[in-house]
């Protein structure tokens, strides 16, 4: 078992609880599954980034990326439909833990000038999404092999009803927000 979730079972449960002033048990808020998309439009010059992103995605994750393609035809971005555009990853369980521990305790602090996350990045419905601008700061990421800095959107979808719910259940978890 993960270390935040047999944390999340023991010690933090009872604390959201407390703090939202919660009767049930089963309307605690907790983290349902983690989201990994990279972007890959460079990728319609170069086939290989899609290869290169997707072995990056695998070391990351410790799962294997699915890959998307373009809905639609665009010819401004000489676009075509069903070309290979992008990586997705959804974790859950276990792997989602040890993702996050891995990505609060050891990623976010490698961030270059890193004063916390933005607390505005809900969605509304508890939903938590971080952007990053470059895969390196997983300390997985063999540096010598990157071809192209790619950046990558992370969604952390929990079961909060709002927003002030899935605050206090990330920031428990270990989530840096700013003040």
């Amino acid at each position: 078992m993960a270390n935040f979730k047999k944390a999340y079972i023991e010690k933090h449960k009872a604390v959201i609880q407390n703090d939202l002033g919660l009767s049930n048990v089963m309307e605690i808020p907790k983290m349902e599954k983690i989201t990994v998309n990279m972007g890959l439009g460079e990728a319609l010059q170069n086939s290989k980034l899609i290869e290169s992103g997707i072995e990056q995605l695998k070391v990351i994750t410790g799962q294997s990326p699915v890959v998307t393609k373009a809905k639609k035809s665009i010819s401004n971005f000489k676009l075509r439909e069903g070309v290979s555009i992008g990586l997705k990853v959804t974790m859950r369980g276990n792997r989602m833990y040890e993702f996050w521990e891995r990505l609060v305790c050891f990623a976010l602090p490698r961030v270059r000038d890193f004063k916390g996350l933005p607390p505005k990045a809900f969605d509304g419905r508890g939903n938590y999404t971080i952007g990053l601008k470059e895969q390196l700061i997983f300390p997985e990421i063999n540096f010598d092999k990157i071809e192209k800095i790619k950046g990558m959107n992370i969604t952390i979808t929990t079961t909060a009803k709002n927003d002030e719910q899935g605050k206090c259940l990330l920031t428990h978890m270990g989530l840096p927000l700013r003040k």
